[in-house]
């Protein structure tokens, strides 16, 4: 018996960019449909979307179905919130504001199992094949085909940027662009200078370390982040998709009402 392979980090070992999209929606046939088309991995959002474990453990299925990843974004809290996603079988998680070494140590300690790690062992849940894997067999592929994210979306964590990126036992670091804006104090400014070089820095420190750089973007943007060294990029989300679709609908119902005003 063995764990299904991260199809991410088949791509990344592989030298190759990996697409993600975003769910905020909570049915698990949204994604279902968002995996019908193919994306290296779904992100789902436990930080700022109410949904429960049993929603999450429906949508991963629902990925799982179609050979797609899903990396979820942890609410911060207890070792707890950290694992309970992988054990449903998440592909990765993705934890948010990490705002030093110490803080980045922790998570590594309690989300990789020996011998990098003191992850708490269960294996009677999905990710365990519900207790079938061995447990060498468990420890060893949990470790090697499960993803960690740290994010870095503060400017506090820059101080220590080099040692966390030097940090063993994680996979990526991912530059929150949002959050870091508020942080040097000019919320939503994208193009800020110190938000522009962080970026820039984010993606050099984690290549040098051995890490890949992850971020969020658009089409606009994406061969510029590509170029800077982005591996994981996240683009779009359900809701925006939602929102252009029925604008465009009211849209051209209201002007097919306009033009026939116009007849009649």
């Amino acid at each position: 018996m063995k764990m299904r392979e991260s199809q991410v980090l088949k791509k990344l070992r592989a030298g190759k960019v990996v697409n993600c999209t975003k769910i905020n929606l909570l049915d698990p046939r949204v994604t279902d449909i968002a995996a019908m088309y193919g994306f290296d991995c779904l992100w789902l959002d436990k930080e700022h979307v109410p949904t429960d474990w049993v929603t999450v453990e429906n949508q991963i299925r629902s990925a799982k179905i179609h050979d797609v990843d899903i990396v979820v974004r942890v609410a911060r809290g207890s070792y707890s919130d950290y694992i309970q996603p992988l054990e449903l079988d998440a592909t990765g998680i993705m934890v948010p504001h990490i705002m030093g070494l110490e803080d980045a140590r922790k998570v590594v300690q309690i989300t990789r199992f020996h011998p990098i790690g003191r992850r708490p062992i269960d294996g009677g849940n999905a990710d365990g094949a519900y207790t079938t894997l061995e447990l060498e067999d468990y420890i060893k592929q949990a470790n090697e085909q499960r993803f960690i994210i740290l994010q870095i979306e503060d400017p506090e964590p820059l101080d220590e940027l080099e040692a966390i990126a030097a940090l063993e036992g994680y996979d990526m670091l991912f530059f929150g662009p949002g959050d870091f804006s508020q942080g040097i104090g000019a919320p939503g400014d994208m193009n800020h200078p110190k938000l522009l070089e962080a970026r820039q820095r984010v993606a050099e420190v984690a290549i040098k370390h051995g890490k890949f750089a992850a971020t969020t973007g658009n089409f606009n943007n994406l061969d510029e982040f590509i170029d800077m060294g982005y591996k994981f990029i996240s683009i779009g989300a359900d809701v925006v998709g939602m929102n252009n679709y029925y604008n465009l609908l009211k849209t051209e119902f209201t002007d097919k009402m306009s033009d026939r005003s116009v007849i009649d």
